[in-house]
């Protein structure tokens, strides 16, 4: 009986083990204890006001939710930083009333990450993405917000993803 119990024991100990470099969210070990989100300026030709905070404010969650740094305002060891360039609503399609059948949002998000503990993790690179909606409804209200929502939630994954997971 002691026998199988160790044998039992042994391979979850190594299960165990093994998985400490990597944590649930795919990241491996991160060089760093603080990061810092500076505050991503709108400089899109179409400016729709309060973006840029809501921006801000999602990056700084993502990182917090899927890993253990801590977020600080000055002096971190990960520095995100960038503006929004592009903001657009374009017609997708017409109908037969000379209108559009559906429109799609875009929004360009510029970001520079730096590492100030592994410079070759740096980069500069913009990302981007979109949500459609129906031609005849306006952009405004609940449904801004949810297509801030679609559109932040896949470009911050897509940031964290380059910066932190690798992907």
């Amino acid at each position: 009986m002691k026998a199988i119990k160790h044998i039992l024991i042994v391979p979850i100990l190594l299960l165990l083990t093994g998985c400490s470099v990597y944590n649930f969210t795919g990241t491996g070990k991160i060089d760093a204890k603080t990061f810092q989100v500076n505050y991503f300026q709108n400089n899109a030709a179409l400016v729709e006001p309060g973006i840029e905070r809501i921006f801000t404010l999602e990056l700084q969650k993502i990182i917090q939710n899927q890993t253990n740094l801590s977020l600080t305002n000055t002096g971190g060891d990960l520095i995100y930083e960038g503006e929004i360039t592009d903001y657009r609503i374009t017609p997708m399609g017409s109908n037969a009333n000379q209108g559009a059948d559906q429109n799609r949002l875009s929004i360009t998000v510029n970001v520079r990450f730096t590492n100030k503990n592994k410079s070759d993790d740096d980069f500069e690179k913009r990302f981007s993405f979109y949500y459609d909606f129906p031609g005849n409804e306006q952009l405004v209200g609940s449904r801004l917000s949810e297509a801030l929502n679609v559109v932040f939630e896949r470009i911050t994954q897509d940031v964290f993803n380059q910066s932190l997971a690798k992907w």
